[in-house]
């Protein structure tokens, strides 16, 4: 019973330091802690909506599994984020975040400043924090790009192997004209590259988990306990 009351009583505690942190009008919980860094529902929500935005994907159809993949990439994007604040983090240009801008708005069309400012404001966003989510997502991109790269090494038997193993089967597949393998090689290795990288991902946001501190559905347990 004690230990119940004093995870209500902490949850109702953190909940109150979000409030007056964040001048809340409305009771918003905190989804998660990483290492300090408090991720809120609100967080979450925010970032299905940007997601569903730059992928041009409707938002009629979300449920619980979304909103746990949602927290799930916070989670590690805050663990990336930390990785940021040592030497060496590199900055993305203005011109990579303004093509990447770009890139979005052109999915939409829009007619005028005033329809894409609407478009994202029927998303919760403005255009001051698009620009600031794609600027940490570039960030993070290259973070991951400069720390894993080197260690993506990919050889020419690798090559040559997804070149008479994958892409000449596609092609006679598809009816294509056959590519000679030195004219696509470099394609090739860099398709590889980012597969090796993304392997390497997943094993760095592993290790970083297992050296964390992270609390997940702090708010389910109080108030679950406070209901009984």
């Amino acid at each position: 019973m004690m230990r119940r009351l004093t995870t209500a009583l902490l949850g109702f505690t953190l909940t109150v330091m979000v409030l007056l942190a964040h001048g809340a009008d409305v009771l918003d919980r905190i989804a998660a802690i990483v290492n300090g860094q408090i991720i809120l529902q609100s967080d979450c929500e925010d970032a299905i909506w940007y997601d569903a935005f730059v992928a041009k994907r409707p938002l009629d159809r979300i449920d619980s599994a979304d909103r746990k993949a949602a927290l799930d990439r916070l989670i590690d994007q805050e663990l990336l984020r930390e990785q940021m604040r040592t030497p060496g983090s590199a900055q993305p240009a203005e011109e990579e975040v303004e093509n990447q801008i770009k890139e979005i708005r052109k999915q939409y069309e829009p007619k005028s400043d005033a329809e894409w400012k609407a478009l994202l404001a029927a998303h919760r966003l403005t255009e001051e924090e698009l620009r600031a989510r794609v600027t940490l997502q570039l960030e993070l991109t290259r973070l991951v790009d400069i720390h894993l790269r080197p260690a993506a090494n990919i050889s020419s038997k690798n090559i040559e192997s997804y070149y008479r193993q994958e892409l000449l089967p596609q092609l006679r597949q598809s009816g294509a004209k056959e590519v000679p393998l030195a004219e696509v090689s470099p394609k090739i290795k860099e398709l590889l590259t980012q597969q090796k990288i993304d392997e390497l991902l997943i094993a760095w946001l592993r290790d970083l988990r297992t050296g964390s501190k992270i609390q997940t559905q702090l708010f389910s347990s109080a108030d679950e306990s406070m209901q009984r």
